[in-house]
């Protein structure tokens, strides 16, 4: 008797412009438009290809379950000691599985490896469940996190990386 095969899982760091990343971009703006009512497709396409391009940007990547993206994101420079996540995204058809903690430790491995210190981002106000995920990967907030999020905007949060060796807790 065979067992039905598992879809196999990969990650995969592509630029922009990789077909594969479109689901992602038009998945995340048409949920961002819907949570905060006006058209955030310009605002996903903000960024040049090369911010998140190696050497000096920083990198995307998919995680691809036979072959197709379930879950990615990516970061770019922010400054010379931190890189900045951006576009973390799940398909709402593979949420609740963990892949967007997936996503960002391997974002956060990546940009440890190319000498990065710091990872900073921003969520918007109306997605508790990235706060939620920033909140509960080790991520500190830089903001009042008892304040009504509506009031603030933005919600910075940062986490700094070890580098190195590790150190004994």
């Amino acid at each position: 008797m065979t067992l039905p095969a598992l879809s196999a899982r990969s990650v995969v760091h592509v630029p922009v412009s990789d077909p594969r990343v479109r689901p992602l971009l038009r998945e995340l703006g048409e949920e961002y438009s819907a949570r905060y009512g006006k058209d955030a497709h310009a605002e996903l396409a903000r960024y040049p290809d090369e911010e998140f391009t190696a050497p000096h940007g920083g990198v995307l990547l998919l995680i691809l379950e036979g072959g197709e993206p379930v879950a990615g994101g990516a970061f770019r420079r922010y400054d010379e000691a931190t890189a900045e996540l951006k576009r973390i995204w799940t398909h709402s058809g593979h949420r609740r599985r963990g892949l967007a903690r997936e996503v960002v430790a391997e974002l956060e491995r990546e940009a440890r490896a190319r000498g990065y210190g710091r990872i900073y981002l921003t969520t918007g106000p109306r997605q508790p469940e990235a706060r939620a995920l920033y909140l509960n990967t080790g991520y500190r907030p830089l903001f009042d996190t008892e304040a009504d999020p509506e009031s603030i905007g933005p919600l910075p949060f940062e986490k700094h990386l070890r580098t190195g060796k590790a150190t004994a807790q």
